[in-house]
């Protein structure tokens, strides 16, 4: 009997997740706050402040959206590889350009646009340590989807899946 299981479908799952999963860890040691805390902020993007007064089912719910856009990263960047296959031969730049695109999206386009709680405040002057560090858990999440992209499609110069 043939496996049927998708390897661009597993690399967004592994990828998507695992990023995903990892990233609210690096919010928590960033920020020195409880992961309830990071998913209660998660949620605040669609719920605005009244996420953190709603208890573990707030929390459930950043869970279900970090993960929801981990996995639509993740897609993207699996998807781009069709066009682009050179994505997969050389994951490593490719994944940390990722990471930074990525950053600048959710920071510039996609907070600003939700409802998270506190709101942003441009005017305020940036903590350059924190975004650094910030940055530098995009870059993780990049490198990590970039891996499982050529883990599970392959190198493209081969199209062989190292799995």
């Amino acid at each position: 009997m043939r496996n049927s299981t998708n390897p661009a479908l597993l690399a967004i799952l592994s990828g998507g997740l695992i990023a995903g999963t990892i990233d609210i860890g690096s919010a928590c040691v960033i920020n020195w706050l409880s992961p309830v805390v990071i998913l209660h902020a998660i949620a605040s993007g669609l719920l605005g402040k009244q996420s953190f007064y709603d208890g573990l089912p707030s929390a459930f719910f950043g869970l279900l959206l970090q993960w929801a856009m981990s996995l639509i990263i993740a897609a993207i960047y699996v998807s781009a590889t069709r066009w682009l296959p050179d994505l997969r031969h050389r994951w490593i730049p490719w994944g940390i350009s990722y990471g930074v695109v990525v950053y600048f999206v959710m920071e510039y386009v996609v907070v600003p646009l939700s409802a998270a709680w506190p709101e942003r405040h441009f005017d305020k002057p940036i903590d350059y340590p924190k975004e650094s560090e910030n940055l530098l858990a995009m870059i993780l999440f990049g490198l990590i989807v970039a891996f499982f992209c050529r883990h599970f499609l392959g190198d493209s110069r081969t199209s062989t899946p190292t799995a």
